[in-house]
């Protein structure tokens, strides 16, 4: 844990495979509670989180942990163009590293979109028993012509209109950010991008959240864990919603996070009956 102070409400940068990632944390100590782990989308950062980690951390009691990845924020950028297995490399490759460095125990991790499959990724494929439940917002486990319709939109927004200059805001080096995720989903390859596999492979509690009219990916995705997954899941669709329940629905969507938080904790307490 060397570099890092749990502090609530505290910020800095973690320097990990040779790279400083910019965090912040909030409410209880991984000693004293388990720890949520958030994981951003492909445009996100952890600013972009908004008030949703210390309204999670204050509605759950636990620890919440939330980091940008390199490109990202303030974050150091990477090279371009990003492998189109990004997201598997950074689920194998960073993400152990991070949690070890930060003294992660036991809890949950929750992924919006990118970070959605990168969190099922990691459980998918790496035995992590301090992994004890998923919270997946928005995932992709495969590419979508609709998606990736809108995902091109996104480069014309940026190129001619507003976003580059709403991205500055937030992100140390915005080209890099953009042009990192979008010209990997948009390579032609990319059309056969599928991580659906991993779900086989999971073996803890999954809390979907999906919003019924998101653009960047249709119900076919929290559908695909349905079929295939063989631990429980709980699905939650929200009706008049877009790509990010957790900011145009927060009530709800820390309602229902909450939930389950505190039945897997009543699981983790319950005691073993030996017959």
């Amino acid at each position: 844990m060397s570099g890092f102070i749990w502090e609530d409400g505290g910020s800095g940068f973690l320097s990990i495979n040779g790279m400083k990632l910019e965090y912040a944390c909030w409410g209880a100590q991984p000693s004293e509670k388990p720890m949520i782990v958030m994981l951003h989308e492909g445009l996100g950062c952890v600013d972009l989180w908004r008030n949703f980690p210390r309204q999670l951390a204050a509605a759950t009691g636990f620890g919440v942990f939330a980091y940008s990845r390199a490109g990202y924020g303030q974050s150091d950028p990477v090279s371009l163009p990003r492998p189109l297995s990004y997201m598997t490399r950074e689920a194998t490759d960073i993400l152990p590293n991070v949690l070890n460095h930060i003294g992660y125990k036991r809890g949950i991790l929750l992924g919006h979109s990118d970070g959605a499959s990168i969190a099922a990724i990691y459980t998918g494929s790496i035995e992590d028993h301090r992994v004890r439940g998923l919270v997946l917002i928005a995932p992709h486990f495969f590419a979508e012509p609709v998606g990736l319709q809108e995902i091109a939109k996104t480069k014309t927004s940026y190129e001619i209109g507003n976003l580059k200059s709403r991205m500055t805001k937030y992100h140390r080096d915005p080209d890099n950010a953009f042009y990192g995720w979008n010209d990997a989903w948009l390579d032609s390859d990319f059309e056969e991008w599928n991580v659906s596999e991993v779900i086989d492979y999971l073996r803890v509690p999954v809390l979907a959240i999906q919003g019924a009219d998101d653009p960047y990916g249709t119900l076919a995705q929290v559908e695909e864990i349905e079929q295939r997954i063989y631990s429980p899941v709980d699905v939650e669709i929200i009706s008049d919603c877009g790509h990010a329940p957790h900011l145009e629905f927060a009530d709800q969507t820390i309602a229902v996070v909450a939930d389950f938080c505190d039945r897997l904790e009543h699981i983790e307490h319950e005691p073993v009956q030996i017959a």
